[in-house]
């Protein structure tokens, strides 16, 4: 059962056989510490029965695999097995003698929480003997401190993940729509750089490294939207016409339920009662249009030309002055022709160019809503599968 030797000095010395087994390892059963080399020289205690009772002090190191998968929110489950190798269960026999290892004297880490430690004898048949092996497992129960963790990592990035989002309200011509997205996705790699440097080599993706990746994911297709986006804003005169469903779609509808106008509107009062408040505002209050045409509602172009010319004079009694008059009136309505033509020629690129800028507005703001209910969603999930 045990294996005597006697010392230079003439102790007794009693080496008990009893290793860790299961990627456990004991280093020194005499070494107080890893830095001391020589062994710690313990008093025997015997009785006058025979019992010799020796307490060796020992440091035990052993390894543990550990999932890392819901980190910083993770638990871990350590198993440290003590058995005998050298002789079976008819020889030695090893049990515990409580249920649980004793944690009094344990000193609190800064990083885990230790929930306990039962303990539970196994007894063994291995297929080479017949004789059964027993040892005794200890259970660490673990579990990670996260304060530090969702400090500095877990809400920077739920602050950065919303603020992604916000690069489709600012407006196009800024200039600094990409350069915000682009910002925001280097930060979000240093903080998945700090996170790798943190977590052990592993085949399992930590919960938050999740996180970064999807919101990661969710910045780089911001950023190529918004490139898009700024392709149709800055559309010009050259550029086609709306197309018809857009024109439906978007400018009617979306812009209406996003609640997305021109400058000086408001998404409570018609479109309307808007331009009529802002005349009134500059020009003081207008008549009601209340004007009847019915006296000029079935004349034809010629007809109106020649009332025209009557009222000029064209038909007076005086040739030379009818002459001129009408001299005047041909140049005039060319005059006025000409002015309209290129009003309503500049009117129609301007209109062009503004449609295509509202419907650059209206995609950014359907956009922006979007995204922020994606992150609020995978938010949401990544702390719900967390706890």
């Amino acid at each position: 059962m045990f294996c005597m030797s006697v010392s230079s000095r003439g102790w007794c010395r009693w080496f008990v056989d009893r290793t860790s087994r299961r990627n456990h390892t004991a280093l020194s059963q005499f070494r107080a510490d890893d830095e001391s080399s020589e062994p710690v020289n313990t008093n025997v205690v015997l009785r006058y029965d025979g019992l010799i009772t020796w307490d060796a002090p020992a440091i035990t190191k052993s390894s543990c695999v550990v999932d890392v998968t819901y980190f910083p929110f993770d638990n871990q489950r350590c198993n440290l097995t003590f058995g005998s190798w050298t002789y079976n269960g008819n020889q030695v026999d090893i049990f515990n003698a409580l249920d649980s290892g004793d944690l009094s004297d344990f000193i609190e880490d800064v990083e885990w929480e230790v929930h306990g430690m039962p303990a539970v004898k196994n007894v063994i048949s291995y297929g080479c003997c017949s004789e059964p092996y027993p040892d005794v497992t200890f259970t660490l129960l673990l579990k990670r401190r996260s304060s530090f963790y969702i400090v500095n990592l877990l809400i920077p990035c739920v602050l950065i993940s919303f603020l992604a989002p916000l690069s489709f309200y600012l407006p196009a011509a800024s200039g600094e729509k990409v350069s915000l997205g682009v910002t925001i996705l280097l930060a979000m790699t240093v903080f998945q750089l700090m996170v790798a440097e943190i977590m052990p080599a592993s085949e399992n993706v930590p919960l938050i490294g999740k996180y970064y990746i999807a919101t990661m994911a969710l910045i780089t297709a911001s950023t190529a939207l918004t490139i898009m986006v700024m392709n149709i804003h800055f559309c010009g005169a050259e550029a086609r016409p709306v197309p018809h469903w857009a024109r439906v779609v978007i400018l009617k509808y979306m812009s209406r339920v996003l609640c997305v106008y021109d400058v000086g509107e408001s998404c409570l009062s018609p479109r309307h009662d808007r331009e009529r408040t802002h005349l009134t505002k500059v020009y003081g209050k207008l008549p009601e249009p209340n004007l009847k045409t019915d006296r000029n509602k079935g004349l034809s172009r010629k007809e109106i030309n020649k009332l025209v010319k009557n009222d000029l004079g064209c038909h007076g009694e005086n040739p030379q002055d009818a002459d001129s008059y009408c001299a005047r009136y041909k140049v005039l309505t060319r005059n006025i022709e000409y002015i309209a033509k290129c009003l309503k020629d500049h009117k129609a690129t301007n209109s062009k160019g503004s449609e295509w800028k509202k419907v650059a507005k209206v995609i950014d703001r359907f956009f922006m809503w979007v995204f922020f209910i994606m992150v609020f969603v995978m938010t949401v999930l990544i702390i719900a599968r967390a706890d």
